[in-house]
């Protein structure tokens, strides 16, 4: 499977961005999907994550709340719609797959596939 990432950008504090992670790849649908980040000099931490079925929804104590993960099989893209953001939530975002949500949930280590990375810059 391979994974492109977009939607990131330049938004000030308190506004909203969503970002898209299209896949190609017959092996989408039955994989779970994931959101990490990677802010300056820090390392990547996990973010959200989706089952396969996207009824089973993960997410770090810093965004839960304010960020919502999706997918939509149909058109092998995963989503995270961010909201209330905050310049703590500056980072570059990075969709990733696994086998399992769990998997993803346990770190970076554990990611089957990476998309390339967007920026998201939020501004004070």
């Amino acid at each position: 499977v391979q994974l492109q990432a977009s939607g990131g950008g330049l938004v000030q504090a308190g506004g909203s961005l969503r970002l898209s992670c299209a896949a190609s790849g017959r092996t989408f649908s039955s994989s779970a999907m994931g959101w990490f980040r990677q802010a300056p000099g820090k390392e990547r931490e996990f973010v959200a994550a989706i089952s396969w079925s996207g009824i089973l929804r993960f997410y770090a104590d810093s965004v839960k709340g304010r960020f919502t993960i999706s997918r939509d099989n149909a058109k092998n893209t995963a989503y995270l719609q961010m909201n209330s953001l905050k310049p703590e939530d500056t980072a570059v975002y990075y969709c990733a797959g696994a086998g399992s949500e769990w998997r993803l949930r346990v770190g970076p280590g554990e990611v089957d596939y990476w998309g390339q990375g967007t920026l998201v810059t939020v501004s004070s």
